[in-house]
């Protein structure tokens, strides 16, 4: 990290955001090469850094009332991903800026996908944490699993749920434990088993 010129450290935050800002002013055009141009207003977007999120690399908020838009970038995925993939996440990222921007809305529609496609930015972005839990069918003839990072409710009550595939009995793994269960009461007991391991 280097030092800013009023003495104080700069924060991976601020380089996850400066390198970002130089990114979206290539990707709008305003970088000399072409290479994208994609007609986003940088003066209508705002940038912001997770510390906490796990599940997605990067997300863009839009705020009707003031028409600005937010993106806000993982610091985990930063430190997982080598530049160039994130800065494909900062691409898709504009991508939603500009349809808010343009129509008010964005999704993952037809016309995100083409404007992605021109701009080399992923339609979804490679998981960068382990998850907290996987999910198995119970069934020896199914390979059914899935992942989570929360103790959602198929989480906490598996019992009330079925196999995404066969439609069958599931259970459920503590990953950093390895420790299972398969109801509602189970998974309290290992929640209280495991304590500050939790």
């Amino acid at each position: 990290m280097s030092d800013a010129s009023d003495g104080e450290s700069l924060t991976i935050d601020d380089e996850i955001v400066a390198r970002a800002r130089i990114h979206a002013r290539e990707v709008a055009g305003e970088g000399g090469d072409g290479e994208y141009e994609l007609p986003v207003d940088l003066e209508a977007l705002e940038w912001d850094v997770s510390a906490r999120a796990r599940r997605r690399a990067g997300a863009c908020r839009w705020d009707r009332t003031r028409e600005v838009a937010t993106i806000v970038l993982a610091r985990r995925a930063y430190e997982q991903y080598e530049w160039p993939e994130f800065a494909a996440v900062v691409r898709h990222e504009l991508v939603h800026a500009w349809e808010f921007q343009q129509f008010g809305e964005s999704g993952h529609g037809r016309r995100f996908r083409e404007r992605a496609a021109d701009l080399e930015a992923p339609r979804h972005c490679r998981a960068f944490a382990e998850p907290r839990y996987v999910l198995r069918c119970r069934d020896e003839d199914c390979d059914w699993r899935a992942t989570r990072h929360r103790a959602s409710q198929p989480v906490k009550a598996p019992e009330q749920y079925r196999c995404g595939s066969c439609g069958g009995a599931y259970a459920v793994e503590h990953v950093e434990s390895g420790r299972t269960w398969a109801t509602a009461s189970e998974y309290g007991g290992v929640k209280a088993a495991l304590g500050d391991d939790w």
